[in-house]
């Protein structure tokens, strides 16, 4: 019993002394002179949180818009609209009472001294054009030059003070995602602003049309009248004017697409600069790749554009391209469609060098390559170049164009094919690229052509 009573005791001192000693040494109270740890930081394992009311990035559009909405102009196309009326009517009421006909757009100043950059679909034609700016002051506009084939016109008028302008950006830097704003005059509504992103690039409405196509998508709301206005970024930088919409009904359905500013700014500055556009040419023909030419061409690579021939003594022939070379980049300009490839030219100069990145049995190079001036052009659904002093002799003839690749079905079924040459379109000779510019296909009536053999043959293509 004695026993238990001391082993009770000790037990009992002993619990004692460790909780005096816990509060006198261990204890974080008010009294203790150990201080207190920073209580540690939660950190949820789900990282799931309410997103309302917060953005990827600021989408506050107003400072874009505001350097914009003053820069982007009216455009006012008048024109007579002879186009299919009879004879008689011309001979009764005379060219001064034919009937008008008015076409509306958008233009974007580029310069304090008022030259204009729109569409040349918007100009087209033109007897008159008025411009009316965001203040209501209307100008007669004079046509500076125009190419067709970007459909980029450039304009001018005269103003008293310095006009607001919008500078551009670079088109190459943007990136698929990217905030975008239009500006332009749907259904003559001035100074609308509609947003959205870069939805694509590089893209080419029509890949049978031969045209260097190379529009930048969104889907900013863009509608008829839109044409010819800016497409600009957050910081308000042109990088590109608003072309085209892709549509069922002819209304905007999500689809919209712009020249991108790096190639209007290069036609402009060409215009000014030469008045004409200098084009440079790589020097190479063939395909860009996909799963089937892959297999076709018995290549590992998908993306890429595949060579099958060279242009003799041009610049990639001189640079040591070969054919069955896959080009995959230019100047850093990943290659992935023809679209990709021609719309990076197209911001380029005749004497400026590329540096191309190319694959040859598997393995990559780089080489240097200068552009040469392109000699040929795309004239009724075919390839026409100059006829060289050697072919003149050959030919016998000291003018005409030379029929170098023959895609105009309607020609080959009367059986005009590659080798022939045009010696005269509606009645005019011709012996320059400048001759057959700005000739729509429904504007040629009849050609003459000169056969391999020395035939001549006259095609009436209108009835």
């Amino acid at each position: 019993m004695k026993s238990f009573f001391k082993t009770l005791s000790i037990a009992l001192l002993s619990a004692f002394c460790s909780i005096f000693i816990y509060d006198q040494f261990f204890q974080t109270g008010e009294n203790s002179n150990v201080q207190p740890e920073q209580s540690p930081t939660l950190i949820p394992t789900n990282y799931t949180f309410n997103t309302n009311g917060y953005a990827a990035e600021a989408t506050d559009f107003t400072s874009a818009a505001e350097k914009t909405v003053n820069a982007v102009v009216h455009v006012k196309n008048t024109s007579i609209a002879d186009d299919n009326l009879p004879s008689i009517y011309r001979y009764w009421f005379g060219e001064e009472d034919l009937p008008e006909r008015i076409g509306t757009g958008s233009g974007v100043i580029v310069s304090p001294d008022g030259y204009i950059i729109t569409n040349y679909h918007v100009i087209e034609n033109n007897s008159t054009i008025e411009i009316t700016t965001n203040d209501n002051k209307t100008f007669e506009a004079k046509v500076i030059g125009t190419d067709p084939d970007t459909d980029i016109a450039v304009l001018k008028i005269k103003a008293e003070e310095k006009l607001p302008y919008v500078y551009f950006g670079n088109s190459d830097a943007t990136r698929i995602g990217e905030w975008v704003l239009a500006v332009g005059n749907p259904f003559n509504l001035n100074s609308t602003v509609t947003a959205g992103i870069i939805s694509a690039k590089s893209r080419d409405l029509n890949k049978r049309d031969r045209k260097n196509e190379s529009y930048i998508q969104t889907d900013a709301a863009v509608n008829r009248g839109n044409s010819g206005g800016a497409l600009v970024n957050t910081n308000g930088e042109l990088i590109g004017i608003n072309t085209a919409i892709s549509s069922m009904t002819g209304g905007y359905v999500g689809y919209s697409f712009a020249v991108p500013s790096n190639v209007a700014r290069k036609v402009f500055e060409d215009i000014i600069e030469y008045g004409d556009v200098q084009r440079g040419l790589l020097g190479v023909m063939g395909q860009a790749l996909d799963a089937q030419l892959a297999a076709r061409f018995e290549v590992d690579e998908t993306e890429g554009f595949y060579i099958t021939d060279l242009e003799k003594g041009l610049g990639a022939d001189l640079a040591g391209l070969k054919a069955n070379d896959i080009i995959k980049s230019v100047d850093g300009i990943k290659i992935n469609e023809f679209a990709d490839l021609s719309g990076y030219l197209a911001s380029k100069r005749p004497g400026e060098k590329v540096s191309v990145v190319f694959k040859r049995d598997g393995k990559e190079n780089k080489v240097s390559v200068r552009l040469e001036k392109i000699n040929r052009a795309i004239f009724y659904y075919m390839e026409v170049r100059p006829l060289t002093e050697e072919q003149k002799k050959e030919y016998d003839t000291d003018h005409g164009l030379y029929i170098s690749n023959m895609n105009s079905r309607r020609l080959y079924q009367r059986g005009i094919d590659n080798g022939y040459v045009i010696l005269e379109v509606n009645g005019k000779k011709v012996d320059d690229l400048s001759d057959i510019k700005g000739i729509d296909a429904s504007e040629v009536e009849d050609l003459l052509l000169l056969s391999p053999s020395g035939e001549k043959k006259m095609l009436l293509l209108q009835y």
